[in-house]
C-alpha cells in the first residue's frame, strides 16, 4: 500500500465525492480513481458503493478508513522523528586552535558547546597559526582558529574578536614602577619570543620593526607558559595576550608596563575551507562562536 493512495482513500471517504477529492488533493479525478482501484486490487475487495447520489464505505471500506488514519499517523509521526534526529548535531568536530586561543580561550566556548550539543564529539589540536592554517587547508582540522594573518586564498578567513596584547616584565622590574613607559625605555631590551610561526611572534616583530627598536637578544620558546615563566625569572620582556597574562598579573608575578601612547591590538580569526561551510558541525560551532563572542568591525 503506498501513502499517496491511502490518503486518497481517506479524503474519499470523508468528502463522499470522486471530483471533490480530487480538488481537496489538487490531483486528476482518473489519479483518485486509479488509487481507489489499486487498494482494491491489492485487497482484493472492493471498498466503496457507489451510487449516482451517493457514495458509501463497504464493511471493508470501513475497516480500512480507521486503519489507514492510524497507518498515515504513525507515518507521519516516524517522517518527524526521523527529520529531528537529521536535525541531532553529533558525530566528530576536529577543531584546530593556535596556542593563545586554545589554551586560554577555547576552553569556556567549549564548554557552551557540549552543555547544547553533548552527542558532538568535540577533539582540539594546539599549534601556532601557521601549523593551524596548514591543517585546516589540508583537512586534517575542520575548522582553525588563529591569532596571526593568513594571505591563504584557498580558506574563508572571518574574524571574531579583538585582541589587546601588553607588554609585560618581571613584577620586579625597573619599568614596571613608572607611571609611562616610551619607545626609548624599550630600547636595547631582552625579549621573550614565541617560536616563528606563532601569530605572537609575528606580531611582536612587527612592534619591533614599526617602532625602530634596538634588541639585546630574543630567546625564542615554544609555549606561552615557558614565555611566562622566563619573563618571571627576569630573562626578558615579552608581548603577551591579556587573556595569557591575567592570572600572573593579579598574583603580581607579571608586571603589565604601561606604554605612553601605545595600543597593541589584532584581531583573532576563524578560518575554514569552503567546503566545510555546509558541513552542519562546522555551521553549528561558527553560530556558537558568533553568540559567545558577537564581533562587529
Amino acid at each position: 500500500m503506498y501513502y499517496d493512495a491511502l490518503r486518497t482513500f481517506i479524503t474519499l471517504a470523508e468528502v463522499k465525492n470522486f471530483t471533490k477529492t480530487a480538488q481537496v488533493l489538487h490531483i486528476s479525478q482518473p489519479s483518485v480513481s486509479l488509487h481507489i482501484k489499486n487498494l482494491e486490487r491489492e485487497l482484493a475487495t472492493e471498498l466503496v458503493v457507489r451510487s449516482r447520489k451517493s457514495l458509501q464505505l463497504s464493511p471493508t471500506g470501513e475497516i480500512l478508513y480507521e486503519r489507514a488514519k492510524q497507518i498515515l499517523k504513525i507515518y507521519e509521526q516516524t517522517k518527524r522523528d526521523i527529520l529531528e534526529q537529521q536535525e541531532v548535531v553529533k558525530g566528530r568536530l576536529k577543531i584546530g586552535a593556535s596556542f593563545t586561543i586554545g589554551e586560554y580561550m577555547l576552553p569556556a566556548l567549549l564548554a557552551d558547546v557540549h552543555i547544547a550539543y553533548p552527542g558532538l564529539e568535540l577533539e582540539i589540536v594546539i599549534g601556532n597559526t601557521e601549523e593551524i592554517v596548514q591543517q585546516t587547508k589540508h583537512f586534517q582540522v575542520d575548522i582553525g582558529l588563529i591569532e596571526g594573518q593568513t594571505s591563504d586564498k584557498e580558506l574563508a578567513v572571518c574574524p571574531f574578536m579583538e585582541d589587546e596584547l601588553w607588554i609585560v616584565a618581571p613584577h620586579q622590574h625597573k619599568l614596571a614602577n613608572k607611571a609611562k613607559v616610551t619607545t626609548s625605555d624599550l630600547q636595547s631590551q631582552a625579549w621573550i619570543s614565541r617560536e616563528e610561526g606563532s601569530g605572537t611572534r609575528e606580531y611582536l616583530e612587527h612592534v619591533i620593526r614599526s617602532n625602530g627598536l634596538k634588541v639585546e637578544s630574543i630567546i625564542t620558546i615554544g609555549s606561552n607558559q615557558g614565555v611566562k615563566e622566563s619573563v618571571i625569572n627576569g630573562m626578558g620582556l615579552s608581548l603577551l595576550s591579556y587573556s595569557v597574562i591575567e592570572r600572573d598579573v593579579q598574583l603580581k608575578q607579571l608586571a603589565i608596563l604601561q606604554m605612553e601612547d601605545m595600543h597593541f591590538k589584532r584581531t583573532f580569526s576563524y578560518v575554514y575551507s569552503p567546503i566545510m561551510k555546509n558541513k552542519r558541525n562546522v555551521a553549528t560551532f561558527i553560530k556558537m562562536l558568533q553568540q559567545k563572542w558577537p564581533y562587529d568591525n
